[in-house]
């Protein structure tokens, strides 16, 4: 009776912190279908639009290490109350902005809170699951859920859209913060661990000023042409960058392990994190823009067209623990990869004039793609690194991830930005401010429209072809990883106990 009531606990407390890792998951996303509407409410440049989408991305991405080590020496469930607390009170602050500005700063703010949440939560999975077999179910369920979050954000900020103004996406965080602090002290322990080293504050620094920089010089560069100030901007951001990896190598304690890409299994685990998210998050964005924009549909039926993919990527992120029992990890990744490349590939017979079903379709074929990434990056990066090194690889390919969901937004929205302005009728930067101005005649919104979809099919060819060359480099080097095992087995004394890999 005990035994069940310790396992019923258990679960409750998995229940309990799985709410906030929606959260952070879902708020990455859940402003892609809002844009339209916080356009015509704040005005943001074409800058501030992309910065509005994806500052909580870098907030979130360029502290998730930080935030780890700060959880193990000064404890887990403490940094996940703080952090729910700031979250819940940077949505208020989001939800109500009066200007772009305000909404950045606030965006910020979540990040900074999403970014003490995550590691926290999968760690105190650890204390709530003591039984291997249940804690990996646990953490299948944890994957699942923050795949999950990604995809039906949109979904979410559809339906509030209809009937509320757009602060209401983000205000819905509020009821979930507030029950997880009040039943966290109750369900969860402390979690800290032995003898957690000292945080590098000049790494945390320059890492994140260096990446800042550097999108601030694309982003305005895309925008508003190139300019002396975002070169050097751009410079000093590679300079930073530059320092920050320097000093990885030199201290004690670095913030990132760079010694860990040696390991080329390691190394395409990580960059699989990196680019499906990045995939995912720009054409999330430009599609929910071309259906409302350039179809002229409405936030609901926007919203209606994405459950398909979002059904699909879901279902992908919770079976494939058990399809890759079957067939493997590196045929899994190798799968994703090339699955994903056919679907964004789907997108490119879209068109002014049409294209819903054609949306519908790369969004489902894709879905696989990113269900199975999703799901098992962080397995092949800790399985590729020794055991004392777990920790630093699943830190890492998380990080990926959320650098990811920003980084995608922010290169590949100005890659389209950037078309956008060269093809459009050069009345304005966006196709939303466009739409916005007085006495524009039929043909030049037309124009706008077209240079738009324009910039959406040279994003997805451009990802879809990334994904191409990932998935032949992944063949290459997971096959002869695979070799090299298949060698080292069979040069073994036949008594030998095989090492784990």
């Amino acid at each position: 009776m005990n035994r069940i009531h310790s396992e019923l606990w258990s679960w409750l407390g998995l229940l309990v912190v799985l709410g906030p890792v929606l959260l952070v998951a879902m708020d990455g996303s859940v402003l892609f279908l809002a844009m339209p509407a916080v356009t015509g409410a704040l005005a943001p440049s074409a800058d501030e639009s992309l910065w509005i989408l994806d500052s909580y991305g870098f907030a979130v991405g360029s502290l998730l290490i930080a935030f780890g080590a700060v959880g193990d020496r000064y404890g887990r469930k403490r940094l996940l109350m703080i952090g729910a607390a700031m979250f819940g009170l940077g949505s208020v602050g989001a939800a109500f902005a009066t200007s772009p500005e305000l909404l950045i700063v606030f965006r910020i703010l979540m990040g900074v809170a999403g970014a003490t949440l995550l590691p926290s939560a999968l760690a105190v999975l650890g204390t709530l699951f003591t039984d291997p077999r249940r804690r990996a179910q646990a953490i299948g369920i944890f994957a699942a859920t923050f795949a999950a979050g990604f995809a039906i954000g949109p979904i979410v900020a559809g339906q509030l859209l209809t009937r509320f103004w757009w602060g209401s996406v983000l205000l819905i965080n509020v009821p979930v913060v507030v029950a997880f602090l009040v039943l966290a002290p109750i369900l969860l322990g402390e979690v800290r661990a032995t003898g957690g080293g000292r945080i590098d504050v000049a790494s945390v620094v320059t890492s994140s000023a260096g990446l800042l920089t550097v999108m601030y010089a694309v982003k305005h560069s895309a925008a508003q042409g190139i300019s002396m100030s975002s070169v050097a901007a751009g410079l000093a951001g590679l300079a930073l960058l530059g320092w920050f990896g320097r000093r990885q190598g030199r201290i004690g304690n670095p913030l990132i392990d760079f010694t860990l890409f040696r390991n080329p299994v390691f190394a395409i685990a990580i960059v699989t994190g990196f680019l499906p998210l990045a995939a995912w998050s720009a054409t999330a964005y430009l599609t929910a823009v071309y259906l409302q924009s350039v179809l002229g549909m409405s936030i609901a039926d926007a919203a209606l067209l994405a459950v398909p993919g979002a059904l699909v990527l879901t279902v992908a992120a919770v079976v494939t623990p058990a399809v890759v029992a079957r067939i493997g990890r590196s045929a899994a990744l190798i799968t994703a990869h090339f699955t994903i490349a056919l679907g964004l590939s789907l997108l490119l017979p879209t068109g002014t004039g049409g294209g819903a079903g054609w949306y519908i379709a790369a969004t489902v074929v894709a879905g696989v793609g990113y269900g199975i990434s999703f799901s098992v990056v962080a397995d092949i990066a800790v399985a590729a690194v020794p055991a004392e090194r777990a920790g630093a690889a699943a830190a890492l390919a998380e990080t990926g991830n959320e650098l990811g969901n920003a980084l995608g937004i922010a290169l590949f929205g100005s890659l389209a930005a950037v078309l956008f302005r060269v093809h459009g009728p050069d009345l304005a930067p966006t196709l939303g401010e466009t739409l916005r101005l007085p006495g524009v005649a039929a043909a030049q919104l037309d124009d706008a429209r077209g240079a738009f979809v324009s910039g959406l099919h040279v994003v997805a060819a451009t990802a879809a072809l990334l994904h191409v060359v990932l998935g032949a480099v992944a063949v290459r080097v997971l096959r002869s990883n695979t070799r090299g095992s298949d060698a080292a087995a069979a040069s073994r004394p036949r008594d030998a106990v095989p090492s784990r890999s």
